[in-house]
């Protein structure tokens, strides 16, 4: 007779094969920051939901509407309830994760938002990106190899830039790789699209570039969403 845990991982499996079928009808995106987010929201004519089915007290922000037939949700974690910022990070990012998905119950997850870029891989400012693999870079211990690196940090330490540089990423951020995490220990496919804010490796303090650029880099970013989801539009996730 086979095991609790075999019948549960059976079930999932074929749960995940069904859905594959059928085209995608509901989409998250997570977005860290509110100035990310914004122009995205507009973009799809998305409403604040102000009595979301989210946990009592945690500040995470929640629009929803429809687009093209797709059932869109947008979530970004909010401001940090102590300090008054964006709650930009890994751990804010794995909490937003976990909580939309057991609460929305997306077919897909889109995770956009801004980057850091290396100038020796070809970035640049305004540069948008669709990510292949992702990768820690401030865990120390071995991990896959991967073109888009995340860590706590908006700067990079020594240790960081060893990471990094092993995992050959083209861009730096700081949530990808954690929504990624959550996203495949719920088997729920991601997609993360990157634009570029400011060079790592460039010359101008990455704090200042990224202020710099942040409002005509969140432009090209909502415009690089919205043809993701168009190209998403009446498929199958078996299909993309």
């Amino acid at each position: 007779m086979a095991s609790h845990g075999k019948e549960s991982d059976t079930a999932v499996e074929a749960m995940v094969a069904q859905v594959e079928k059928h085209p995608i009808s509901s989409i998250l995106i997570i977005i860290a920051m509110q100035t990310e987010a914004l122009p995205v929201v507009n973009k799809f004519q998305l409403t604040e939901n102000p009595h979301s089915s989210f946990p009592k007290g945690v500040p995470w922000v929640h629009y929803h509407g429809t687009y093209k037939d797709i059932k869109i949700n947008l979530v970004w974690p909010g401001k940090d309830l102590t300090f008054g910022v964006d709650s930009v990070g890994t751990i804010s990012a794995s909490l937003v994760t976990y909580g939309s998905i057991q609460a929305l119950e997306p077919d897909l997850i889109i995770n956009a938002g801004t980057a850091g870029g290396f100038k020796a891989k070809g970035a640049g400012i305004g540069d948008v990106f669709l990510v292949s693999h992702l990768a820690f870079h401030d865990r120390r211990i071995p991990i896959p190899t991967g073109r888009l690196s995340t860590g706590d940090s908006l700067d990079m330490s020594p240790q960081d830039e060893a990471s990094i540089t092993a995992n050959d990423a083209t861009v730096k951020d700081m949530e990808g790789a954690a929504v990624a995490y959550v996203a495949d220990l719920l088997k729920v496919p991601a997609i993360f699209v990157k634009a570029v804010t400011d060079l790592v490796d460039g010359e101008k303090p990455t704090a200042e570039e990224f202020l710099q650029n942040l409002a005509a880099v969140t432009a090209a970013l909502d415009q690089a969403v919205t043809q993701v989801v168009d190209f998403i539009s009446g498929k199958c996730l078996s299909e993309l």
